[in-house]
């Protein structure tokens, strides 16, 4: 198996790439504020079935974590926390971090470490709980785009519209609700509350395997690509529709159930070909499951009976085998997972820079009563990108990073807005990506980093950043404002075992890489080097009091 995955990667082409100018977008009709989705109509029977007892995924006001599995710093990560303070994430943790591995594996054991890393911060974490949000990304080519706020909002519209989809392909199954048995209701045979990011190839699975055959269908067009759409044996034009294990995001309990399994797989020898094959796998075998459940009239009646008792595992009269796969009574096969794969919230690359293009929504010049473009409503009215000049007044006498007019230099009050800020769309979906995840052609890392938005204005953003009070509060949710992480820090990052790591000393000696702007050193671009972190700890420079 893993000489069959180095062999299929050593094949799969990566496209050329150029720089990427910023334009006005020249296309029209392309973004709308909802997504393309199924929508029940009033004469569907699943509209009017009960599913007030549908399980309740996150709710809006728990904590929300990100995860960062990273063993060592450099540019590239401290690209993807540079994105992540700019947007007023909350402080990442990173999982693995200072950790040497040095296993016998191609990847000297750093996938399997990933998933248990993930796993042990999930399960013993005492500040962690099971209704709380998480995110797990890759950590060396994943950008954020948009505001938390946004990733969260979309996140649960994206579950409500995948599970009435789901209600309607697979149905309802009775629920006892009294002790007595008297009264029952109904609930869905399966929901979605995870989300993995789509990808437009399957790998390193094996074309027959489950994880690759037995996927459902994307949600978008048939004809995104035109008369080739998904006939490309490259891959360029097909819709995505496989799993990509770079980019999580769903409940605590869900996620850590499913990193549970696959340490499972790790343990059954699966880790040594990489996290993405185990993760593949999980949901192949989901999916497996699913479809016999509702392909097999014979035996469909006794796995909804057992479901009734037991809705996660797939419990079978016999054993089941087909390509690759095979189902054992008494194993849980279900886990909830679905697929992002308008790329609504994750932009997975893999032969995808041709479906992405760079530019701003303020260009008047094309509109008409028929044609206009469209920002998605949900950026158009997210906060401001930039800070602004009042709120810049207010931090002057801050000690934290004084401020200075020629390293604070933002765009003027009139530029700071969606409209005119260059993002990068998806040509193909018509969606504005909340995060941009750079696998496949890895010189997209270099080449694109210039044309994010916040890019040109990273250091000063940063500093405004720093500046800013903390804790950070996101907003109101039931009258009461509520904190993205109660362990508070702003500027850098934790670690599993609760140390705080400064940016400066994470990202020291990467500037000109992260900033590109020839001003130097972190903190000491005008030769003072005193800087103080979000605690208010002096971190670099000469000590307050020293001669």
């Amino acid at each position: 198996m893993l000489i069959f995955f180095k062999n299929l990667i050593s094949k799969i082409p990566l496209p050329q790439h150029h720089d990427v100018p910023i334009t006005k977008l020249p296309f029209t009709d392309v973004l709308h504020d909802e997504p393309r989705v199924h929508r029940l109509s009033q004469d569907d029977p699943a509209i009017h079935q009960d599913t007030t007892n549908t399980k309740q995924v996150h709710s809006e006001d728990a904590t929300f974590h990100v995860l960062i599995p990273a063993s060592a710093s450099n540019g590239q990560l401290c690209k993807t926390l540079l994105s992540s303070f700019l947007l007023n994430y909350p402080p990442p943790t990173l999982i693995n971090f200072g950790e040497v591995f040095t296993g016998d594996n191609w990847d000297k054991g750093s996938h399997a470490g990933k998933i248990k890393g993930v796993y042990n911060f999930l399960n013993e974490n005492s500040q962690v709980h099971n209704d709380d949000l998480v995110l797990v990304i890759d950590g060396y080519d994943v950008w954020f785009q948009l505001p938390p706020e946004l990733l969260v909002k979309r996140y649960h519209r994206l579950v409500q519209n995948a599970n009435r989809r789901l209600q309607k392909l697979y149905g309802t199954m009775a629920k006892q609700v009294s002790s007595e048995g008297t009264k029952r209701s109904s609930t869905q045979m399966y929901e979605q509350t995870v989300v993995f990011g789509a990808d437009k190839l399957c790998w390193p699975n094996a074309p027959d395997d489950p994880a690759c055959a037995s996927l459902p269908e994307s949600t978008l067009s048939k004809n995104s690509y035109g008369e080739n759409t998904d006939k490309d044996s490259e891959g360029y034009n097909n819709r995505p529709k496989y799993l990509n294990s770079g980019t999580i995001i769903g409940p605590v309990s869900d996620v850590r159930a499913i990193y549970k399994r696959a340490l499972e797989k790790v343990d059954q020898g699966f880790g040594a070909i990489g996290d993405q094959f185990v993760f593949a796998e999980i949901l192949g075998e989901q999916e497996y499951g699913r479809q016999l459940s509702n392909t097999k009239p014979h035996i469909s009646w006794f796995l909804s009976l057992f479901r009734t008792l037991n809705p996660f595992q797939l419990s079978l009269p016999v054993t089941t085998a087909v390509k690759n796969i095979t189902l054992v009574p008494n194993q849980r096969y279900e886990y909830s997972i679905g697929l992002d794969y308008t790329s609504l919230l994750f932009q997975t690359m893999t032969h995808s820079g041709e479906d992405i293009k760079f530019g701003t929504y303020n260009n008047t010049s094309s509109r008409s009563s028929n044609q206009r473009k469209v920002l998605p409503l949900d950026v158009l009215r997210a906060r401001p990108p930039y800070p602004n000049n009042d709120t810049l007044s207010t931090l002057m006498t801050n000690r934290i990073l004084p401020l200075s007019h020629s390293l604070d230099k933002l765009p003027s009050h009139d530029q700071n807005t969606w409209l005119s800020t260059p993002l990068a769309s998806n040509v193909r979906s018509l969606t504005v990506p909340t995060l941009l995840h750079i696998n496949g052609d890895k010189s997209l890392l270099d080449s694109w980093w210039p044309s994010v938005w916040f890019q040109p204005y990273a250091r000063a953003l940063l500093r405004h950043y720093m500046r800013t009070p903390q804790p950070f509060l996101w907003g109101t949710v039931g009258g009461q404002e509520k904190m993205w992480d109660m362990r508070g820090g702003r500027g850098g990052v934790w670690t599993p075992d609760g140390r705080w790591l400064e940016w400066g000393e994470i990202c020291e000696g990467v500037e000109e890489s992260v900033f590109g702007d020839g001003k130097g050193k972190w903190g000491d671009e005008e030769g003072d080097g005193r800087t103080w972190n979000s605690f208010g700890k002096q971190v670099t420079g000469k000590v307050v009091g020293d001669n």
